[in-house]
């Protein structure tokens, strides 16, 4: 089936692979790690995930290298993301050396899956955990499934790395000040997705939202966070409700590692005038350069692109981060999981 694949033209959508990996949290304790070809679950009508949103996930990819190697990139610190999500909606977090283990061996039993290097595809690889205990009171579960799919994603940017245009929506909150913004919970997807079927509707790639307290600072940008250059000056919005991104958190420590200063700061709305490049960043783009900002309410307009191109701080930051998932660039920070 694999050779049928076009690795280029596949969307960012659900193929079926060979394994999924499964971990059961029952009696206080995880149990053993279970290879499944089965695409379906057995759930409870009471369980905790569909009553009350116990439910978390997480995205990162596994690459075929230059070298024919496959490599994953930073899954620690989706390991370590995860946690953060477990605790904040009282759920079981999955310990790390468990999770390392069963990213190594979704992708190592889904190799063929992995598509060729050059293809500009990658291997999705989307952890979940749910609650599974039956219970009609609201408290947390006592037993919880955590399991791994992985599928073949086509690349981001089939028209090649140009910029989009995004706008700014006043009617809508993607989460609120203390609410669940900082965890990778379903519920923020699931209130992002009015503003963001709007937005494609008026022709805009994503929302660039606005603090839910204030509507006075940027905010994340759809499901990504932001970053804007500014004075030669890579800026990214600091919020408690924005959810801590782990390319972004790449690209900050490449941005310094070729001597860009990096502030996260709150970036008021009224700083847009004064940008000269700006990307949405997380696993599924890397960066994807903004074009145009357009205030639906105001009916301001910031162009940040005025020649329709990529800005060259962002296009440097995308192709040094994506060189080293492919091993193409050193990867002198031990950000790679070879998977031998």
């Amino acid at each position: 089936m694999t050779q049928e694949l076009d690795w280029a033209n596949l969307s960012f959508g659900y193929i079926p692979t060979d394994y999924n990996v499964r971990c059961y949290f029952k009696d206080g304790k995880w149990g053993e790690i279970e290879a499944s070809q089965s695409e379906s679950i057995n759930i409870h009508i009471a369980a905790t995930a569909l009553h009350y949103g116990q439910e978390i996930f997480e995205g990162l990819k596994a690459f075929r290298g230059k070298d024919g190697k496959v490599r994953v990139f930073r899954l620690e610190e989706n390991a370590k993301r995860i946690i953060e999500s477990a605790k904040g909606i009282m759920m079981e977090p999955i310990p790390v050396e468990l999770f390392c283990e069963m990213v190594k061996k979704v992708v190592k039993l889904n190799e063929r899956f992995v598509p060729p290097y050059g293809s500009g595809a990658s291997l999705y690889i989307r952890p979940l955990e749910i609650g599974t205990s039956a219970q009609v009171g609201v408290k947390p579960s006592e037993e919880y499934l955590f399991l791994i799919l992985v599928t073949p994603v086509g690349p981001y940017f089939k028209g090649g790395f140009r910029p989009t245009n995004i706008c700014i929506m006043r009617e809508f909150d993607r989460v609120a000040p203390k609410g669940t913004g900082r965890w990778k919970v379903g519920g923020n997807y699931a209130a992002s997705l009015e503003a963001g079927h709007k937005a494609h509707s008026m022709g805009y790639s994503a929302v660039l939202y606005l603090d839910p307290k204030e509507k006075k600072y940027i905010d994340e940008c759809g499901p990504a966070n932001f970053f804007a250059i500014k004075d030669g000056k890579y800026i990214t919005p600091a919020s408690e409700s924005i959810l801590p991104s782990i390319t972004n958190m790449s690209l900050k420590q490449l941005a310094r590692d070729m001597g860009i200063e990096v502030e996260e700061r709150h970036i008021p709305i009224e700083e847009l005038e004064f940008i000269q490049e700006a990307a949405a960043c997380g696993t599924a783009a890397v960066a994807s350069p903004i074009g145009e900002i357009h205030d639906i309410d105001s009916g301001k307009k910031y162009i940040v692109s005025k020649d329709g191109n990529p800005g060259p701080i962002t296009t440097a930051l995308y192709n040094k981060l994506r060189g080293i998932q492919l091993g193409e660039e050193e990867d002198i920070h031990g950000w790679n999981t070879v998977i031998e």
